[in-house]
């Protein structure tokens, strides 16, 4: 783990939330298990194998050294979350989380929870997702905008701080989407947003009536048991799309797992969707660089035909 005591000994003190290691990217060898994030005020640090007592307390070392440097006399808060196949676990190594911890990226403001569960709320890597919608809703201000699996509707958010005129969330965890809902209100933009707890195979009726959108966003789990598998399930997501798209429309079309790469989405939407152009792949960030770019978050723009 000499790489990533590295970089902990060279931290800045973070402005907002952001990755900071990225050993799952394959670039620092021996270093895959690791991951560093932060969520001002509170660090987390994610390893996706067993860790000893030993090796953590030589990290929380590490990390205190370093914020004594750049935040002297400030607490160190500090999260450790160890990933497995069944369930994480979180536990909180040293310092405090605030009672509702809210972080800010590029002026919007997001309810993140670190204590519990795998995710937490905002997707770090997508954050270049978010500032392509962002810039979309500026250049189209009277748009309408669909976000199925909206989770914490985080698009939803940017979308209309940038002038979209209105926003349908669509997620059938009720949870994610009340904390989609605190967001909004977190930003002052809830009048224009609306939210379903939906599930979208189960009727599409509801959802292609609210129609057409300008911009759609899909952002499904590649694999939740039970509700979405990605190799069976995107295809009848993707056929949708042009029912749903108004006239010159696009889509987000989003997919984040190592082992479906880019062309897997491409022959999809070839198949399911042939009238659609392909525009451009969003880049990701550079705090996510993988030694494949295959395996890394993949979001794709698409384009409906003008009438």
């Amino acid at each position: 783990m000499q790489a990533l005591l590295d970089v902990i000994a060279t931290l800045p003190r973070p402005s907002g939330p952001g990755r900071f290691f990225h050993g799952r990217g394959g670039l620092f060898p021996g270093c895959e298990q690791w991951v560093l994030d932060a969520y001002p005020p509170v660090w987390l640090l994610t390893s996706f194998a067993p860790v000893s007592d030993e090796d953590l307390a030589r990290i929380g070392e590490a990390l205190a050294a370093r914020w004594a440097e750049v935040a002297p006399g400030e607490p160190l808060n500090w999260m450790f979350q160890h990933r497995d196949e069944h369930r994480p676990t979180n536990r909180l190594m040293a310092g405090a989380i605030p009672d509702e911890h809210v972080v800010e990226e590029d002026g919007a403001r997001f309810v993140v929870h670190l204590a519990q569960g795998q995710n937490h709320g905002f997707f770090l890597d997508m954050a270049e997702g978010r500032r392509w919608v962002r810039r979309w809703a500026a250049a189209h201000p009277d748009g309408r905008v669909l976000n199925l699996f909206a989770y914490t509707c985080a698009f939803s958010v940017v979308a209309l701080q940038a002038g979209a005129a209105a926003v349908a969330n669509y997620d059938m965890a009720r949870g994610a989407l009340s904390t989609g809902r605190r967001n909004h209100q977190l930003n002052g933009v809830q009048e224009r947003a609306a939210f379903h707890a939906h599930d979208i195979f189960s009727s599409w009726g509801k959802i292609r009536r609210g129609g057409p959108y300008d911009l759609v966003v899909l952002d499904p789990p590649s694999y939740q048991k039970g509700s979405f598998v990605a190799t069976k399930d995107y295809a009848r997501l993707v056929r949708r799309l042009p029912e749903l798209l108004a006239p010159g429309g696009q889509a987000l079309v989003c997919l984040n797992t190592p082992k479906l790469d880019t062309a897997f989405l491409r022959d999809l939407v070839a198949a399911e969707a042939p009238g659609l152009a392909f525009i451009e792949r969003v880049v990701n960030p550079p705090a996510f660089a993988d030694e494949s770019e295959e395996r890394s978050l993949k979001v794709l723009v698409y384009r409906q035909p003008a009438a």
